[in-house]
């Protein structure tokens, strides 16, 4: 990235600098990221400046934000030398083969009983359903994410910002190094199917912190169908959302997704 972020942008940016990555040969800044809190409005200005400075901004939290070292960012916990391209890899076939190793039951190392744990992923059992449909957006997933960020940064004050060079947020994820999901695989897996989300339900990346991940959806499903089909992809990509999470069935999961412009996750 450009040293001097700044130069490339319309908006005035606080003090900040570029981030060194602690993993690898320690040569690569993949991230500017700001020395202070920032408000959501600021996200905003230079989420609108993408198109023409490259630079797509992250409101980053931490895994304690009052611990000094803002981790994983200001630590420089970034592994963005062992990634590939997320345009390498298929979402489709990518969320089938985690479905089939989430829903795997092993009778030797497994707290729950068999059924028990198909009960889980009920009415779908073991059996991968596929992609939920692409539906036509209800509002401009831009501004969609625009009040997400705002509603995100309401109730914590400790969030920077971060600026990545990339063509969008999914991509942002991949180039920044973050390693969130990384007991479950390279983050750019992860990143193409947030590309692909993008396209079907206008999702845009927003936030992120050590193991999570926040997202605003400009078509969020409306029905009961499709939000266990979405609830199945939800539980492909990041299966600790409902094996540790207040939702523990997928239809538990699904019915808390009706209507809302948002998804979030967690890997513990």
């Amino acid at each position: 990235m450009n040293s001097e972020p700044r130069m490339l942008l319309g908006t005035l940016l606080p003090p900040g600098r570029m981030i060194r990555s602690d993993e690898g040969d320690g040569d690569a800044q993949p991230l500017w990221l700001s020395d202070a809190p920032v408000s959501a409005a600021l996200w905003t200005r230079i989420r609108a400046e993408h198109g023409r400075t490259g630079l797509w901004p992250l409101l980053l939290d931490a895994l304690d934000p009052g611990d000094g070292e803002f981790r994983p960012w200001e630590s420089g916990e970034l592994f963005p030398d062992s990634v590939s391209s997320s345009e390498t890899h298929d979402p489709a076939e990518l969320l089938a083969y985690w479905w089939q190793e989430h829903t795997a039951v092993d009778e030797d190392d497994d707290p729950l009983a068999p059924d028990e744990r198909l009960a889980v992923t009920a009415p779908f059992g073991a059996r991968w359903p596929g992609l939920a449909p692409r539906h036509t957006a209800v509002g401009d997933p831009d501004e969609l994410a625009d009040e997400y960020a705002e509603h995100f940064a309401a109730g914590r004050p400790h969030l920077r910002l971060g600026l990545v060079v990339a063509g969008c947020g999914a991509d942002a994820l991949t180039v920044a190094g973050w390693g969130g999901p990384v007991n479950y695989g390279g983050i750019a897996k992860f990143s193409a199917v947030v590309r692909d989300w993008e396209q079907r339900f206008g999702a845009r990346v927003v936030a992120v912190g050590f193991s999570t991940l926040h997202l605003s959806i400009a078509t969020p499903p409306t029905r009961m169908e499709d939000a266990l089909l979405i609830a199945a992809e939800h539980f492909a990509f990041c299966p600790d959302n409902i094996w540790q999470g207040s939702y523990p069935t997928l239809t538990s999961y699904a019915e808390q997704l009706v209507d809302v412009n948002c998804w979030d996750f967690w890997w513990d």
